[in-house]
């Protein structure tokens, strides 16, 4: 094995987000000159391979870490069936991991759902069909956590994106480092490579990869007009291909450094932010009998809240102290607010929470807040109410 700069960054990347996921080396014998094989029993780490660079790259740097600590090292290989021949890349990837020393690999055969895909796009709807396979591979086979090879080049990349989608704040923050998917753990930690780095990797390891169409350099047009396939391909393709080139032209190389490392530091602000939120929460939600829930309860799941409006509204989900709503500061005051409606399935725009907000710092008088997923919001003298309409309470 090849030990340059670049497989030391990588392996010092892994190790990192090992531990900080609770991963450790298993016994004082891997520390140890020799080769030690890891115990039947010991934790697994999946990684998510698609066959490119980046996912053989952090398939091969997460083995040697694995194997050095005790820990077992399996890859799950997603077939989304978009492509044509994706069944054959599927195999190779599968075959890929297993010369690598990977085991298990399992490959994962998915339909990505058509309806969803005239919602919300083709890279979202494939994006949830890769995850629920993950997840369910995960479970299945018992992973302590499941590594994905998203690299500083992706990062920049979603924050490019979330700029383009969104006005939010939380655009900025990109991609955590780990996260949490149906009880699964999800790691990322190649955030700080680029992709030239996981090309030397898999150079310098001998490893060959597949390159997805829509990914290759040269295939998307740039200019007014562009059509044929180009014109189809993902944003995040042409963000990569058309976007991030003319910004590295512009201001340099170090663009991108800028930007993950903007992400970091608007990731670090946003989870301090959510934390004090949720500490607000507890003082402006209140219980069917007007009292506070600063005993850490959730409200929306007392029995109280799940009593029927007055005024045959509909089911009465939240109350909240409009007085002590307005003195929480703007920032975290439109994060409660947005944390209230988003653990009953609303995911509201930003003309909603302005809406929602005045309720609490401009109220004269003005109507409910309608929203269109069957929920609405009015303010009652000192309260505001979240309720559900009847007929989507019952459906």
């Amino acid at each position: 094995m090849v030990y340059s700069s670049q497989m030391r960054t990588a392996v010092g990347a892994v190790r990192a987000s090992f531990v900080a996921a609770g991963l450790h080396r298993q016994s004082e014998i891997f520390a140890r000159h020799g080769s030690h094989s890891a115990a039947p029993d010991a934790p697994l780490i999946l990684v998510a391979c698609s066959g490119g660079r980046d996912s053989l790259a952090l398939a091969q740097v997460a083995r040697i870490v694995a194997g050095s600590w005790g820990l077992r090292c399996g890859a799950i290989i997603v077939d989304h069936q978009l492509q044509k021949g994706s069944h054959a890349v599927a195999q190779q990837a599968a075959a890929r991991c297993e010369e690598i020393g990977l085991s298990p690999v399992r490959v994962s055969t998915v339909t990505v759902e058509k309806n969803l895909v005239r919602r919300e796009g083709v890279e979202a709807a494939a994006r949830q069909a890769r995850y629920e396979a993950l997840v369910s591979a995960a479970r299945k086979l018992g992973a302590a956590a499941v590594a994905v090879a998203h690299t500083r080049d992706d990062q920049v990349e979603t924050v490019l994106l979330g700029m383009a989608r969104s006005s939010s704040p939380m655009a900025m923050a990109g991609m955590p480092r780990s996260f949490d998917r149906n009880g699964v753990c999800f790691l990322r930690p190649f955030l700080d490579l680029s992709r030239d780095d996981t090309t030397q990797i898999c150079q310098q390891n001998h490893i060959e990869w597949w390159d997805d169409p829509t990914n290759t350099p040269g295939r998307v047009d740039g200019g007014a007009g562009a059509g044929g396939a180009e014109a189809s391909f993902p944003l995040r393709s042409r963000v990569r291909q058309q976007l991030v080139p003319v910004l590295r032209e512009v201001a340099g190389d170090a663009v991108m450094d800028h930007i993950a490392a903007m992400a970091e530091s608007a990731r670090k602000d946003q989870d301090f932010l959510e934390e004090q939120a949720r500490t607000a929460i507890e003082r402006v939600c209140l219980d069917a009998d007007g009292t506070g829930t600063d005993d850490g309860t959730d409200s929306a799941g007392s029995a109280g809240n799940r009593r029927a409006a007055s005024g045959g509204r509909g089911v009465l989900l939240e109350r909240l102290d409009a007085d002590a709503l307005a003195q929480v500061p703007e920032p975290l005051r439109v994060r409660v607010e947005r944390i209230v409606l988003e653990r009953h399935g609303v995911a509201p725009t930003r003309a909603l929470l302005e809406r929602i907000d005045a309720l609490a710092t401009d109220w004269h008088g003005q109507s409910q807040v309608r929203i269109s997923s069957g929920f609405s919001v009015m303010r009652q003298g000192h309260v505001i109410e979240l309720c559900q309409d009847r007929t989507h309470a019952n459906s």
